[in-house]
């Protein structure tokens, strides 16, 4: 990796240039040409280092989505995830250490489609109920890298967007669907990306430039700019963390669980009892399991969390990551019996 993309990866990941040619804008402040941004790009997410250069959408802020999990018998967990990546719905998919050992997101337009899903999944997969955890709060939801350097405290309090305490639903025009649609597979690498957005969504230019401006300063979008893969960057000890928090206290405790640097990821889900009792959850994405380790008794200790029942997910096989899809296209559409 040379410093060009150093530099791309680590200096925009948000606050993408709204402008008619993004990558013109971004050219003179990387000392290249407009055609070596793109270019750059283009290598990078062929690398696999980039997922897309696009937007990430606020938790419940359109569409609908939960987290879900199998417990699968380990002779038949490739066969599994296989299967539960067919679904087009599914755009996350890794195996985690715990009885419940396959972790999935599904993201549809709306819950009834998200259920659906569920319910075909558990059917074909045939190892007992999947465990369905929508959101309920999102904390903090940012997911981005630094290539090189630590996350630093700093850092992170100008990233840091507050979230809504409950997030109300966004009601699409036909319009703005279509530029969900358009844009979900991310900014096409041409010298004006948000014009052919426009043509994808029958749109002006303009207004899909506006209406992007609009939905970043209303929290319907987190964030625009440069989506990076971790495992590919070297983040492989990755843990997913939970605890069992009375309901009368997670929202105090997952903001100061929020607020600690480490934490890539912050919310709230629905318990899914008898089999899953927690109902906070933390993200600590690092390159060493030992680290990881050390971060989270101190996340612990410093967060006064000592006196919550807790699990710790690290997580195994990737077996699928993409972008959400929130309105389904032509070509992403599977027919599952």
């Amino acid at each position: 990796m040379d410093a060009l993309d150093e530099r791309l990866l680590n200096e925009f990941q948000r606050d993408f240039p709204l402008v008619p040619r993004p990558f013109q804008a971004l050219a003179p402040r990387l000392g290249v040409s407009e055609n070596e941004v793109i270019a750059a790009l283009a290598r990078l997410i062929a690398h696999g280092s980039v997922s897309r250069v696009g937007a990430t959408f606020v938790p419940g802020r359109i569409g609908a989505a939960t987290l879900a999990a199998l417990a699968v018998p380990p002779q038949r967990l490739p066969q599994v995830a296989e299967l539960v990546n067919s679904f087009a719905e599914v755009n996350h998919n890794y195996e985690r250490e715990h009885r419940f050992n396959l972790w999935f997101v599904i993201t549809a337009p709306d819950e009834r489609s998200v259920d659906a899903v569920v319910r075909d999944i558990e059917r074909a997969a045939r190892c007992g109920r999947v465990l369905s955890l929508p959101m309920v709060e999102p904390y903090y939801v940012d997911l981005g890298f630094d290539v090189g350097a630590s996350k630093s405290a700093a850092g992170r309090a100008v990233h840091c967007k507050e979230l809504p305490a409950q997030c109300a639903k966004v009601r699409l025009t036909p319009g703005e669907s279509a530029l969900v649609g358009a844009l979900q597979e991310g900014l096409p690498l041409t010298s004006a990306p948000y014009a052919e957005l426009a043509r994808r969504a029958a749109m002006t230019e303009a207004a899909v430039i506006a209406t992007l401006e609009r939905w970043l300063a209303d929290a319907v979008i987190n964030r625009l700019g440069v989506i990076v893969r971790h495992h590919e960057l070297g983040y492989h000890a990755n843990a997913m963390v939970v605890w069992d928090v009375p309901n009368v206290e997670v929202r105090t405790v997952g903001r100061r669980v929020a607020a600690v640097p480490c934490v890539t990821l912050c919310y709230r889900r629905l318990r899914h009892l008898p089999d899953w009792r927690y109902n906070l959850y933390a993200m600590i994405h690092g390159k060493d399991r030992n680290e990881v380790l050390v971060q989270i008794d101190a996340l612990r200790v410093n967060c006064d969390l000592l006196r919550y029942p807790f699990a710790v997910l690290f997580s195994g096989q990737r077996f699928k990551q993409r972008g959400a899809r929130y309105v389904p296209t032509a070509a992403a559409m599977v027919t599952h019996g």
